[in-house]
């Protein structure tokens, strides 16, 4: 129990460390020096900086709440999807950590879980339930990776570089594209 404990903190102390600093802040180093511990203390429960990032992106995928769904199986499905982006938006570079890591951990396996469930529930067969799945978690994770990846300015260049005469379609969503969007991910999608 200690263990879990102590794990858990260095788990809380590298993604406060996310958020300050980004990806390239959390090492092992800076979250033992941040516990006002020794490395050798952080890697006795962590093991590796692989593993320690594997248990941030379980932690982060903990923050889908997978409870008060629409009953309707599609529109479950795309709540989840929506949900999975707020969650990977919660923290700086959350995309980044989670696309970085391959977390067979509690908390991922029962959003997959759930996912899968809700598609099989649609009528999609186990193939289709399954790819289903594995496209919308990496097109939400890729999408939410370059949007935090992308400096401020970008939606400055879309503006300057798109106009209505040579660009009708583009100039029509421009406000959708470029909008800047919050960290917490309170646009529309």
């Amino acid at each position: 129990m200690a263990n879990e404990r102590r794990r858990g903190e260095i788990v809380t102390t590298a993604l406060h460390l996310l958020d300050e600093g980004g990806a390239d802040a959390v090492s092992l180093r800076a979250v033992a020096e941040r516990m006002g511990v020794r490395l050798n203390t952080v890697s006795w429960h962590v093991k590796t900086k692989g593993r320690l990032l594997e248990l941030m992106a379980d932690a982060i995928m903990a923050r889908i709440p997978l409870d008060d769904l629409p009953p309707a199986p599609a529109d479950r499905f795309t709540e989840l999807v929506r949900r999975y982006r707020r969650a990977l938006l919660a923290f700086r570079d959350g995309a980044r950590v989670v696309a970085g890591t391959y977390a067979a951990e509690e908390h991922t396996l029962r959003a997959a879980e759930v996912m899968v469930e809700t598609l099989l529930e649609c009528g999609l067969d186990e193939r289709e339930a399954a790819w289903t799945t594995w496209t919308a978690v990496y097109f939400t994770l890729g999408l939410t990776q370059e949007e935090q990846g992308a400096p401020a300015a970008v939606g400055d260049v879309l503006r300057t570089a798109v106009t209505a005469d040579a660009h009708p379609a583009l100039a029509r969503v421009l406000g959708h594209l470029a909008g800047g969007r919050s960290r917490s991910g309170s646009s529309s999608a």
